[in-house]
């Protein structure tokens, strides 16, 4: 029996990917410590791990802050990650030295669960929910001027959090080196090599395993029941009343019934009238929607891209961040999904109406999908966890 200790962000999509390992590693007798927040703490503990909480951790931000800058300030983001870091110091090493787990595995975005491998000399196994990200697909998130320069002009605030951290003895060498996957850490990654850009430049450290769903996906639809066609923007910067208007109206009087998830912030009221086709929710069970779908509008987050193509379900790419137009322009490059240039409604209905109506993207989708079913899930990446962990042993 290992001791496995697992870190993520307050993200789903950072964190559901992983549950169903953590339900696997337990199910194998092996004894899990989950480092995350309250807004998981029952699907965790569910899954059978020992939930510790770190919301008191963070830094406060009040939400207008959050939901202006979230995605779009980086210097913000590696600001609040070292102050967390740094706050969770003492306590965490100490918990963590006399609990004396095999090996670690983080997000590969929750730098402070990296940061503490690194310190204590304990085993880290990356978990990556995104692309596995290196010097050759950076190349492939493309800022805007504006962001670039943004970001330029806060490098000064960055170098001080990775001196920050230096001091308390962290392996903080640049943020680069946090930042990207190497050819040297054992990762594991929620998709398929299929569908992973250049997936050639990563190494037999790496495994990809496609997204560990529980349950079967691609089951079958309905014979004869009308197309469903399904909307929505994630869980993070969903806010978007007068694209959901759109919609509405786009596919007013659409032979198909629609299920739009909106988001918990999302005034309701705020949509209007709505046609009997449509049934509008603050959110639902993706998988289980997906299961039934005939089409996906999405914002092309990767936990979303990776349930449809499990799933076998076309696509309309609506991306909102640098992040997701990687995951549209992949999508779009293998025949799965067709971009959204506007939200306008004549463009989304056009969008929505080219995928219903010409069957080769439902077969590209089906066929990359098998590529996810057949990656191994949760087994293989609790495969891949626990031999890291037998280096410590």
């Amino acid at each position: 029996m290992s001791r496995i200790a697992f870190f993520s962000i307050p993200a789903e999509g950072h964190t559901n990917p992983t549950v169903e390992v953590v339900r696997e590693l337990v199910r194998r007798g092996h004894e899990v410590r989950y480092y995350s927040f309250e807004m998981f703490r029952e699907k965790l503990t569910d899954a059978g791990a020992q939930f510790v909480p770190c919301d008191r951790y963070l830094p406060p931000q009040p939400p207008k802050v959050l939901d202006r800058k979230v995605g779009k300030d980086f210097a913000m983001l590696v600001e609040m990650v070292a102050d967390t870091t740094v706050r969770m110091d003492a306590e965490l090493c100490a918990q963590l030295t006399e609990w004396s787990p095999a090996c670690i595995v983080s997000d590969s975005v929750c730098f402070w669960g990296k940061l503490l491998a690194g310190k204590l000399n304990i085993p880290l196994v990356c978990s990556t929910t995104t692309f596995a990200f290196n010097r050759q697909t950076a190349r492939l998130i493309h800022k805007g001027p504006g962001e670039l320069w943004r970001s330029l002009l806060r490098l000064p605030r960055i170098s001080r959090k990775m001196e920050l951290l230096r001091r308390y003895g962290y392996p903080a060498k640049n943020l680069i080196a946090l930042l990207q996957n190497d050819n040297e850490t054992d990762t594991v990654v929620y998709t398929s090599r299929a569908f992973q850009p250049m997936a050639e430049t990563f190494s037999s450290r790496y495994a990809f395993v496609g997204p560990p769903v529980a349950g079967p996906g691609g089951e079958e639809r309905q014979p004869g029941a009308r197309p469903l066609i399904y909307i929505s923007l994630g869980t993070l910067v969903n806010r978007r009343p007068g694209f959901y208007r759109n919609c509405i109206r786009a596919l007013w009087d659409a032979e198909a019934d629609v299920v739009m998830s909106v988001g918990e912030r999302t005034d309701r009221a705020a949509l209007g009238e709505l046609p009997p086709n449509f049934s509008v929710y603050d959110r639902v069970d993706q998988m289980a929607v997906l299961r039934r779908a005939d089409v996906f509008l999405t914002h092309c987050g990767m936990n979303s891209a990776n349930e449809a193509i499990y799933c076998g379900v076309p696509t309309v790419l609506f991306p909102q961040q640098s992040e997701e137009g990687a995951v549209a322009a992949r999508m779009e490059e293998l025949g799965v999904g067709v971009p959204l240039k506007s939200g306008a409604p004549k463009r989304i209905r056009r969008a929505v109406e080219q995928v219903l109506s010409d069957g080769a993207y439902r077969e590209r989708t089906q066929a990359l999908g098998r590529t996810f079913r057949e990656a191994g899930g949760a087994p293989a990446a609790a495969d891949k966890i626990l031999k890291a962990a037998e280096k410590q042993s």
